[in-house]
């Protein structure tokens, strides 16, 4: 049983930039926080750095994943830069372009790496498109959009058979390259033969020709509001945001750098960040075919148990699943924090609890805690933006602008927008001039549409905390605003494992309701068996019936009556909550090939759980808070 008492160690040293950070005012009033650090020098084109480790560095290994008899399949940097080089020979000889772009439809693997590597020596853009696109939907309406839009040259896909339906849907005229499950009747060809093609002096001359606004990637957000839209990573947005984060966390620099990370490629969190500093910095990259799921965990700890991750990204979600195996396995926690610099997450925020968790995880094992990182960013950013990267930091601290950022917060109501300036942010949209022309202000500032407040006004340095989304706000019927971000957020961090997710509702209404996703796991642990009014027991393993659990009922009113008890107005007070399991759909927009829910697609979609909500008297399915709490 863990007995460690975090808050009596120190923690373990790791180089980090020191934060200086400057305030001007701009000719509005407006306030522009930067960092009195400038940005150090950067290569032209992303892939300079993968030649200088191939050549200086060749027998490292780069890229490794399981081959299908679970045995690590390592490739050096050296081979690894042979076989880019032909690839990128056989992309030259199809005359792709920026008029016509490569699409991949895979998950991570060695073969996606290499061609994302060739594409972008030579100076051709790729997209990665959301393999949910492909394997989870029915209808293939989003795929079909972003081919539309992309107009491809030629389609990658990871393995025939998988996405055999989905390149039917869309591949009209359009050359296909499969790695594996090789299908004739799809008119492709294989990546063993794609890769044979010998090589010539026009690998050397496109890679020279690589200029800084060259169009290197096009990642398609995940169309929380809309369908997607494709944000444009330049080759200069990449290599100054690798460096900026470099630059916070120096001892990226340091030799033996290695990851085991399992976020997809087709998001910029695992893409552009993680895959990128992977090349920047000459590390190691082992391949997780593990995720945050009840099947992926167990083998995200087989490879952790094996591998020694100097860095450990993962999103809060993943975080909070492998705490029952660290817990229980100290062999387990002995080997993974033996050579560990630091944790981040990203993509949501962390709950406090999972946050001390960690931290107690850490001083049990090696007797003190471990830097625990997030920031801020988004695709637009190509993504990072602010760092939180000294000890002593809290769940939900941003921190600071990264150096050769502008950060500009202009206030919009009682809340700060927030707004970016700097070689990361993205050019503009592809071939979507209309909202480009939207998106940047008359100084040439990025419009976030995040909200960020102080943690001290008077001490910038102290960096920032995320204040919600202008676009995910609404008004009550009093007229009185209510700040959606923050308040899913507080609610979230307030149920303790036991609210997975949440949709606030209330839009035109007189009260704040919630429709509440519970956490399956959490809620299964308060009972061995469901006690379901006028049914007597049943059996935990059934959702449906758990939700209607009096206990677990009982203990989210608890939850809902405390929140409620902090409330500083009716913006802030949850009234009424619906316990929910909805089949989310992607096609219908409900869910994003993230996994992360949207708000407003649901509340569309569900008027029927709406209408429970605000209806008079309140059902027995609602939870209802005491008002005189």
């Amino acid at each position: 049983m863990l007995v460690a008492d975090k808050n009596k160690a120190g923690f373990l040293h790791v180089d980090t930039i020191r934060v200086d950070i400057r305030k001007k005012l701009d000719k509005d009033g407006n306030a522009i926080l930067y960092s009195a650090i400038p940005l150090e020098a950067y290569p032209t084109r992303f892939t300079e750095r993968f030649v200088h480790w191939a050549k200086n560095t060749p027998s490292k290994t780069f890229i490794a994943r399981r081959n299908s008899k679970g045995k690590w399949v390592e490739w050096s940097y050296e081979r690894s830069y042979e076989r880019v080089r032909h690839i990128a020979q056989s992309l030259l000889k199809r005359k792709l372009s920026l008029k016509k772009p490569i699409a991949i439809l895979s998950e991570n693997s060695v073969e996606h790496a290499l061609l994302a590597l060739a594409a972008l020596h030579v100076g051709i853009p790729f997209s990665p498109i959301a393999p949910a696109y492909s394997l989870k939907s029915t209808d293939f309406n989003r795929l079909k959009f972003v081919i539309d839009q992309l107009k491809p040259g030629l389609i990658f896909a990871g393995d025939g058979k998988k996405y055999g339906k989905a390149i039917q849907a869309i591949s009209k005229g359009i050359e296909v390259v499969i790695h594996e499950n090789h299908n004739d009747q799809l008119g492709s060809c294989s990546f063993d033969d794609f890769e044979k093609t010998p090589v010539t002096d026009d690998v050397d001359s496109a890679y020279q020709s690589i200029r800084p606004e060259t169009v290197a990637k096009i990642l398609f957000t995940s169309g929380s509001t809309a369908l997607p839209k494709g944000v444009i990573n330049t080759h200069e947005n990449l290599c100054a945001n690798l460096q900026q984060i470099t630059q916070t966390f120096p001892f990226l620099r340091d030799e033996g750098l290695e990851f085991m990370d399992w976020l997809p490629w087709n998001h910029v969190f695992g893409g552009n960040h993680n895959f990128g500093l992977t090349i920047y910095n000459g590390g190691t990259l082992y391949i997780d075919d593990g995720n945050p799921t009840p099947e992926g965990v167990p083998e995200t700890v087989r490879n952790l148990q094996e591998r020694n991750p100097t860095i450990y990204f993962n999103v809060p979600k993943g975080f909070e699943s492998l705490i029952p195996f660290f817990k229980v396995d100290q062999e387990l926690r002995e080997h993974f924090f033996s050579k560990l610099k630091m944790l981040f997450y990203a993509g949501a925020g962390m709950p406090q609890h999972v946050w001390d968790a960690w931290e107690e995880l850490a001083v049990e094992t090696i007797g003190k805690k471990i830097i625990i990182a997030t920031g801020l960013g988004c695709t637009e950013s190509s993504p990072s933006a602010l760092f939180a990267s000294e000890p002593r930091g809290f769940a939900g601290l941003l921190g600071v602008p990264v150096p050769g950022l502008e950060l500009k917060l202009v206030p919009t109501g009682n809340k700060l927008e927030a707004r970016y300036r700097g070689k990361n942010i993205f050019p503009g949209y592809w071939k979507r001039e209309d909202l480009t022309s939207i998106c940047f202000d008359e100084d040439g500032f990025y419009c976030t549409g995040d909200a960020l407040k102080f943690v001290d006004p008077e001490d910038v340095n102290k960096g920032m905390v995320f204040d919600g989304r202008f676009a995910e706000d609404f008004k009550l019927s009093t007229g009185t605003w209510v700040r959606v971000g923050l308040l899913r957020a507080q609610l979230i961090a307030a149920g303790n494992g036991l609210i997975q997710d949440v949709i606030i509702t209330g839009h035109d209404q007189n009260f704040v309701g919630a429709i509440i996703f519970p956490g399956i796991e959490q809620c299964r642990k308060l009972t061995e068996t469901v006690t379901v009014t006028g049914r007597g027991t049943v059996s935990a393993n059934h959702p449906e019936a758990l939700i209607q659990d009096i206990r677990v009922r009982e203990e989210i009113k608890k939850i809902l009556d405390d929140f409620a008890g902090r409330a500083t107005g009716s913006a802030s007070l949850i009234r009424r909550g619906i316990l929910a399991l909805l089949d989310l759909s992607i096609d219908k927009g409900e869910i994003t090939d993230k996994g992360t829910i949207n708000q407003q697609m649901v509340i569309m979609n569900h008027q029927e759980l709406i209408d429970k909500i605000y209806s008079e008297p309140a059902g027995e399915e609602i939870i209802e808070i005491e008002m005189n709490s």
